[in-house]
Formats: C-alpha cells, structure tokens, sequence
C-alpha cells in the first residue's frame, strides 16, 4: 500500500485526509509543522505528500523546495500536492514553479483529493503493462535516456553522464515529448498526457513545469525541449 505523508497544522483537516486515504487503501503518517514534515519525509520515505501552504515553523513552499534540493534517493521526486486557503491562479502557479505536483484549495472534496492522489502516483509509477513494453524499457534519444522501470533520467554528455531528478510531474512531460521526438505537442495534449484526471489547469500551468524541468537541465549544459511559437514544444535533438 503506498504511504501518504499527511501535512497540516489543522488536526481536523488531517482526520479528513487521513479517514479518506485509509478508506481508499492508502497508508498514512503525519507532521503538523514544517519542520516535522521534513523530517518524516526523510524517515518515512512517503510515496507521495500531501503539504498544506501555511503552515507553523517552516511554511509549505519552504518545504517543497527543501526537499526538491535533495536527490532522488532523499525525497527529492516525490510527488507532491498542495493544499491551500486560497485559490488565486498566482497561488496556484508559484506553488507549481516551485516543485508542487498538483494544487487544491480548500474545502476540497476527498473524494476528489483521493483521485487526484492515485492520478499522480499513476504518473510516479506507471503499471507494468505501461513500463515494460514489449520492444524495450528505456526511452532514449540522443544524450537523453529515460528508464521506465526505475524512472531515472541519464543525459549523457562526452564521457560522463548525469542524473536529472525529475519530479512525476515533470517525468509525465518529458515521457509524452519523448514517446514522440520532433512531434509537436499542444498545451492541451501535453496536459491531457501529464495531469490524467487532473485537469483543472491552465496554459500557464503545464508553461510552469516546462520551465522547472529546462532550468534542471540547463544546470547541466543540456537544452532538449523546443518551443514553437503559438504550437507548442516537442523535443529537439538532443546532441
């Protein structure tokens, strides 16, 4: 059963979480502060955590970008969801430019937190008739590799090769651009392909998480994804 780290100084709020997960099959722990919830997030290793923005000690934002510092292995990928009072667009893309996963306001639905969860583990671990398909298990092109069983992005560049930590996310993104090289994809199928159910999002949105996966290889000299204008993007050469 995957593990869910619940985050919210509000204790009511983390019963409704917590009654909604264990009823859907979900396991649960929980941190009501900042501080805490990095620290269960490197003891625990959650599958994924659901983090509420305002939160004591250390808010939610602050969290997020502490543990997408870390690598893989520490919680850097984990998926992440945001929960917050408010629900201005602007909220809602810095949460997203920052390494957030998805984003609901609050009073939300469980049963729609519940499917948004599944969605994003679904994108965080595909099923197996998904990542072992029959001709092979690794999507590369060019100095980009992607491992569909361990979800390891490699660029290879001269003599060394590098990991790029990807969140599920962004790994959604980068599988639909590289299921296809040189097909250009719209907004909308790009967001149709990464966001699953989830599907309360803007132009703006899936533009937010272009720009944290090309800042995470521009760190290392890489620039695979292209932008057309009024079209879209596609993936380029990759050389």
């Amino acid at each position: 059963m995957p593990l869910v780290l619940i985050v919210d100084d509000d204790p009511a709020i983390r019963e409704v979480v917590r009654i909604a997960l264990t009823r859907a099959g979900f396991q649960t722990t929980e941190a009501s502060d900042g501080a805490a919830a990095l620290e269960q997030a490197v003891a625990t290793t959650p599958d994924l955590i659901v983090l509420d923005v305002m939160l004591p000690e250390m808010d939610g934002t602050d969290v997020c970008r502490a543990l997408r510092r870390r690598s893989r292995g520490a919680g850097g990928s984990v998926p992440i969801l945001f929960l917050s009072s408010r629900d201005d667009e602007v909220d809602r893309i810095v949460g997203l430019e920052i390494g957030g996963d998805d984003y609901m306001a609050k009073p939300f639905s469980p049963r729609e937190l519940v499917a948004r969860i599944r969605a994003l583990l679904r994108r965080a671990s595909p099923p197996a008739d998904e990542i072992r398909p029959a001709i092979a298990t690794t999507l590369s092109h060019g100095r980009l590799r992607l491992d569909l069983e361990s979800l390891r992005t490699v660029w290879a560049a001269d003599l060394c090769a590098q990991e790029v930590a990807l969140s599920a996310t962004e790994l959604g993104v980068l599988r639909t651009l590289m299921g296809r090289p040189g097909r250009v994809f719209s907004r909308d199928e790009l967001m149709d392909r990464a966001y699953a159910t989830s599907r309360l999002v803007s132009d703006r949105t899936i533009d937010s998480h272009i720009r944290r996966v090309r800042a995470k290889f521009a760190a290392i000299g890489a620039a695979p994804i292209e932008t057309l204008p009024g079209f879209g993007y596609r993936l380029g050469p990759c050389e």
